[in-house]
């Protein structure tokens, strides 16, 4: 049987992929327990403001406490002042959305963001989201800094991205993925193209000091017919350079020495 933590946990990770809040019985149905124990732990939460509800016997939401938190700690990690110059100056030279990622124990957490498209198409997911490290250019480029060994034991995990879910081109086995870590090593940069999303390409790069694993990893994301494989082609040495000055930069973000 879970315990009380896992389960208040478990409300917390629900309702923060349900924006539009969902009601008792579908929070209890989904996590698989009683009706009593989820009404009893949500109102819980509520006292302590991190839920609320719509109206009496209305659906539940998050507040913005724990987006409070989470912001706060950025703000006090330093990562914001130390990173965010360099991913501005990485979106005007790309045009595209760029994103810088942390290690966070075995996940991978989008955490800043610039964006470099002015009009038309724009590509811009949520922040604080954990990478699917199978199918995404940032898991891929983490993964790469890894042994195949030791991706593959995080891609188990976590589960394979399935085409339907993500992009067509999504790898589903462990052969396609090795292969994908490879081009990714002798490149310096890996590339998705239809991976992650349709009709949306990316690459990324590992940011890391010498030879260790990554901290964490910054990457740039658009639309196919813009960011084409010969654009990506084009932007690696501008986004290999910034991976290299984030790694530079890395002291002076708790977040980004330890690689937490």
């Amino acid at each position: 049987m879970a315990g009380v933590m896992e389960r208040t946990l478990g409300i917390l990770e629900l309702l923060a992929r349900e924006a539009e809040g969902l009601p008792l019985a579908a929070i209890a149905e989904r996590l698989g327990m009683p009706k009593s124990a989820a009404h009893r732990l949500l109102s819980d939460l509520s006292r302590y403001g991190y839920v609320r509800q719509e109206r009496e016997q209305g659906d539940y939401l998050l507040t913005t406490k724990l987006t409070s938190l989470g912001l706060g700690f950025l703000s006090a990690s330093g990562i914001v002042d130390a990173a965010q110059p360099l991913l501005d100056r990485l979106a005007d030279v790309s045009g595209e959305l760029v994103r810088l990622s942390v290690v966070d124990g075995r996940s991978l957490t989008w955490v800043g963001k610039a964006q470099g498209a002015r009009g038309g198409l724009r590509y811009d997911p949520d922040m604080g989201a954990v990478a699917r490290l199978s199918c995404s250019s940032s898991g891929l480029a983490w993964l790469s800094t890894l042994s195949d060994e030791q991706a593959l034991e995080l891609v188990a995990e976590q589960g394979f991205g399935r085409p339907e879910d993500y992009g067509h081109n999504a790898p589903v086995t462990a052969s396609a993925l090795i292969e994908a870590l490879a081009e990714t090593r002798a490149r310096g940069f890996a590339m998705a193209l239809e991976t992650f999303a349709p009709g949306m390409h990316a690459m990324a790069a590992p940011v890391r000091r010498g030879d260790h694993s990554a901290i964490g990893v910054i990457s740039i994301a658009g639309p196919g017919f813009r960011l084409t494989e010969e654009r990506l082609v084009s932007l690696g040495d501008s986004l290999l350079a910034v991976a290299d000055e984030l790694a530079a930069s890395a002291p002076a973000s708790g977040l980004l020495r330890t690689g937490r």
